[in-house]
């Protein structure tokens, strides 16, 4: 635990356990938002081939998630925790120049 907290900038266990509450949380809620919206957009699991429909899914899914993530984190009082990892996260991807900086 010590190493993850050095890691992370955090100083006690209870805010290790709150960020991974976050990413669960984050995770699934960003799952199951997926679903409606790809129905929304008529496509289906049923009715698309799942090397289409999986694709657009996880397209669908990554920005959902980047954004609950700040959310949430704010939610559980660890927003700066989050945006620092949302920004290292979207630089390492290529879209640092979103950031303004």
């Amino acid at each position: 635990m010590e190493k993850l907290k050095e890691r992370w900038g955090v100083s006690s266990n209870w805010q290790i356990v709150v960020i991974f509450v976050v990413f669960a949380i984050t995770g699934s809620t960003a799952a199951k938002i997926a679903g409606p919206i790809t129905n929304l957009l008529g496509i289906s699991g049923d009715t698309t081939p799942g090397y289409i429909y999986w694709p657009i899914r996880i397209l669908l899914i990554f920005p959902i998630y980047q954004v609950l993530l700040v959310a949430f984190g704010w939610l559980f009082g660890q927003y700066q925790f989050f945006w620092n990892f949302e920004k290292k996260m979207l630089r390492r991807i290529g879209l640092g120049r979103f950031l303004g900086k």
